[in-house]
């Protein structure tokens, strides 16, 4: 499986990471060399990075490490390919614009014969590639298409929330279904199963760790990131945690809501 991590803050901030020593954290080096990407929200936009190669070879990796865009909202993938070709096609987070707003999606399981489910189709939406992992973001953004188009406005919360709950649970049914998703305003996070240190595929699926920095010239500091100095509300979100800190493991199908550096509601999809 793969690595996820997701940063959301209250300020724009820079946030720096190590995409090597994250994996490495995992203990799983060598089996993430399938390619690696981040993207970083600017207001309703994103700066997009990704390769289809391995992070610790890559010189992009090194310019993302030392000059990655100040965000508030950023959200990194690094793969092990299990379905599709080494491909930039194939490689996460994926990003497609829809209403205005660049929206954003990574995953992290094995949704085996998502391609036969009706209820997980697409029309409007196609992929670019051959992933399990993009053919379940064009059907969210196919379910979303609709609530988006129907307003001028920003859809409610809860409104985008319960079409997320009900595709996470969708997604259960085929296997492990780890995700973040962001839709410029919210990031979705949910957590299912993983392969653990043991082998065995099981909860958690993510973590989440969150920071109030009252000291502005004390930055955040994890295994792999930092988050720049300054008075901040951080909460990350990783596939396993990168501190000895209380980091919070999700519950099996839990989907949390996080905007500017807080939960705005955790529920069980």
């Amino acid at each position: 499986m793969c690595e996820l991590l997701a940063m959301s803050s209250r300020r724009p901030t820079r946030l720096t990471f190590s995409l090597e020593t994250l994996a490495a954290h995992s203990g799983r080096t060598g089996r993430y060399r399938d390619g690696w990407g981040a993207a970083f929200y600017q207001d309703n936009d994103v700066a997009l990075f990704r390769e289809p190669t391995a992070a610790g070879d890559s010189a992009l990796v090194r310019f993302v490490e030392a000059q990655g865009p100040g965000t508030t909202l950023a959200i990194s993938h690094i793969r092990r390919a299990t379905r599709g070709a080494v491909t930039l096609s194939n490689t996460q987070p994926f990003a497609r614009e829809l209403a205005g707003r660049m929206h954003v999606f990574a995953h992290n399981g094995d949704l085996s014969g998502i391609e036969r489910t009706g209820n997980l189709a697409f029309d409007h939406y196609r992929p670019v590639g051959t992933t399990d992992s993009e053919h379940a973001f064009c059907a969210l953004l196919e379910r979303m298409r609709g609530l988006w188009d129907s307003t001028s406005r920003l859809p409610s919360l809860d409104e985008r929330l319960s079409i997320v709950s009900q595709f996470a649970a969708d997604l259960r049914k085929l296997g492990p279904s780890n995700f973040l998703y962001a839709d410029g305003d919210t990031l979705f996070a949910h957590g299912h199963r993983r392969i653990q240190a043991a082998g065995d595929i099981a909860p958690p699926g993510l973590f989440l760790l969150s920071r109030r920095c009252a000291d502005a010239d004390e930055p955040v500091h994890a295994v792999g990131v930092t988050v720049a100095a300054g008075f901040q509300e951080v909460l990350l979100i990783a596939s396993v945690p990168l501190t000895d800190e209380n980091w919070r493991p999700f519950a099996e199908g839990e989907l949390v809501a996080v905007s500017a550096g807080q939960v705005l509601t955790a529920e069980l999809a």
